[in-house]
Parts: C-alpha cells; sequence; structure tokens
C-alpha cells in the first residue's frame, strides 16, 4: 500500500510541533509549576452557555482541565500547568477542531495582569528557542513580540472598531457578531494584544473587579488575528459561582442544550482555594503561529476526517 501522502507531508510540522511542547515544559519547569495530570473524563463539566461537551457514558470528555486544576489550587498547590487533550461537541474550521490540545496554568497569589506578563515572556521564550527569533512571521505579517504588547479594554475595542458601545452590544445580542467580525481581525496584527475587562456575564468562572462589578477581570490574547489564550482572576467564593452556574444551567437548558450534573466537589472546595488566577492556552494555534501554518489541521497528526 502506497504512503499517506497528507500524513507524511506533516513530518516536519510535527517535528516542530514537539519541539514547541518541550520548550513549553522548560519554561514552566523552570519557573516553579508542578506539571499535573487530571482525569479526562468527568460527571460534571462547568455548565457554560456556549461550550458543548462530549458525552462519554453517563460522564463527559472534559471540556477544560479547569475544575479540576483549582480543586488542587484549593488543596494547596501552589502554581501547576498541565498539558492535555480537550474536547468541544461541534467545533471544526481552520482554527477549530472538537479534539485539541490546550496549555493550561494557575497561581495561587496572582491575578490576571500577572497572567498577562506569563504570556508575554511564554511566547517570546518560545519563538527564540523554536525560530531563534522574537519576531513571528504569519501569512505575510510581521508580528513583534520585543515591543511592548498592546492592553485594550473590551469597552475601548468597541469605541475603536465598532459602531457602538460594548454595553449596546450587549443589549442588542450583537456582542459576539462584532467582536468575531470587527473587532478580532484587528487585534495583535503588528505586535501581540490582550483584550481585557469584559462584561460580568461574560466571565462565567472569574472574579469582577471589586470597583465595578459590571466587568470581570478577564482578557484574552491575540497574536495575527488569532485567539491564543483566555484567563482571568478567579473567583473563590462558592455560593457566587454557584450562583452563576444556575444561571448558565437555565440559560442552557432554554436554548435546549444538555444539561450538566452541578460539579459540587468542586464547588465546595472552591471557597478554600484564596486569591489565584488561571489562563486556557490553545497549543494547536500557538504551533500554527511559530511555524507559519494557514489552517490547524496542518499541526497535528490526524484530523476527524482523516480517522
Amino acid at each position: 500500500m502506497a504512503k499517506n501522502r497528507s500524513l507524511a507531508a506533516r513530518k516536519e510540522a510535527l517535528k516542530g510541533r514537539s519541539s514547541v511542547i518541550r520548550k513549553i515544559r522548560e519554561f514552566f519547569n523552570e519557573g516553579g509549576y508542578l506539571e499535573v495530570d487530571t482525569p479526562l473524563r468527568i460527571p460534571a463539566p462547568a455548565p457554560e452557555s456556549y461550550i458543548d461537551a462530549v458525552p462519554s457514558g453517563e460522564w463527559f470528555l472534559q471540556t477544560s482541565p479547569e475544575i479540576c486544576m483549582k480543586r488542587l489550587l484549593a488543596a494547596g498547590y501552589e502554581r501547576i500547568f498541565q498539558i492535555c487533550p480537550c474536547w468541544r461537541d461541534g467545533e471544526r474550521g481552520r482554527l477549530h477542531l472538537p479534539e485539541f490540545t490546550m496549555l493550561e496554568w494557575y497561581r495561587l497569589d496572582a491575578d490576571y495582569r500577572d497572567l498577562m506578563n506569563d504570556c508575554q515572556a511564554l511566547v517570546r521564550f518560545l519563538s527564540q528557542a523554536v525560530n531563534g527569533t522574537r519576531v513571528i512571521s504569519y501569512q505575510g505579517t510581521t508580528i513583534e513580540l520585543e515591543a511592548p504588547w498592546e492592553r485594550v479594554t473590551v469597552a475601548e475595542a468597541f469605541r475603536r472598531y465598532t459602531s457602538m458601545s460594548m454595553e449596546e452590544a450587549e443589549e442588542r445580542d450583537l456582542f459576539d457578531e462584532l467582536m468575531v467580525k470587527e473587532i478580532e481581525p484587528n487585534l495583535g496584527v503588528k505586535h501581540p494584544a490582550f483584550i481585557y475587562d469584559y462584561p460580568a456575564a461574560r466571565g462565567a468562572l472569574a472574579r469582577l473587579k471589586p470597583e465595578n462589578r459590571s466587568l470581570a477581570e478577564r482578557f484574552e490574547l491575540y497574536v495575527g488575528g488569532i485567539e491564543l489564550a483566555n484567563g482571568f482572576s478567579e473567583l473563590d467564593d462558592s455560593r457566587e459561582q454557584r450562583e452563576r452556574f444556575e444561571k448558565e444551567a437555565a440559560f442552557r437548558a432554554a436554548l435546549g442544550k444538555t444539561s450538566y450534573p452541578m460539579p459540587d466537589r468542586f464547588l465546595n472546595e472552591l471557597s478554600e482555594m484564596g486569591p489565584a488566577a488561571g489562563i486556557a492556552l490553545g497549543i494547536d494555534r500557538l504551533v500554527m503561529l511559530l511555524l507559519n501554518s494557514a489552517d490547524i489541521g496542518e499541526v497535528v497528526s490526524f484530523t476527524p476526517e482523516e480517522l
């Protein structure tokens, strides 16, 4: 039988991917983080409105290791990271796979600004280690990593790139559409950009800003118009988190989506965690950027269509 040319053509990309993952581990090991492995199959994912878990018997494949990792924080682990597969039902496109690889890290006594600094240090380190430069050349665009990274609030991004305010976009249910069509393509074009301080309703597990509880201490990192990471200061109030989950569950039910059990063990332990921050970064997308690949399918061993 002849070789599968499509698979064979990815050999160099997969070598590059392996190098990126090896260097990620080096970065966090040197930073005093403990690498952990948490279960991939769980009884209760976080009931977020627009993230759908893949059923596995009566349980579910994780959409993120977040719940288990924060239980470790609550048990006293100070700095942890994990590289693992995650699943989200119905996601497929140039930047999406239903099964993908996530990097998540969590820190006690930190907030979302600390995570922004972590992101800068990590991406600069990886670019230098893998490509020998702190410049990313992606699809004809040069992205400078050494220059100061932009930090823009969500409210300012709506003022700058759309015809309406953040508040109006929320009221008219146009927030997501305007983010995708008008804001995201402008983020991280010349150098990476953090967009931060999301509306409170869009920070399901994030702490609200003490001085303005209409906003969540959440950010997303964009490089070359691609969303790379989502991080926030963690909510550590069990009662408030349960109330948010109940609202999310009711919203899911109204949309006719699958109902998930409440993650009671996580909620019961959450108040033991204390101030903390955590972040999820898509490794497949990071590899795309570092290797100048146009499609996520070019940097994984198999796409769903090849199985």
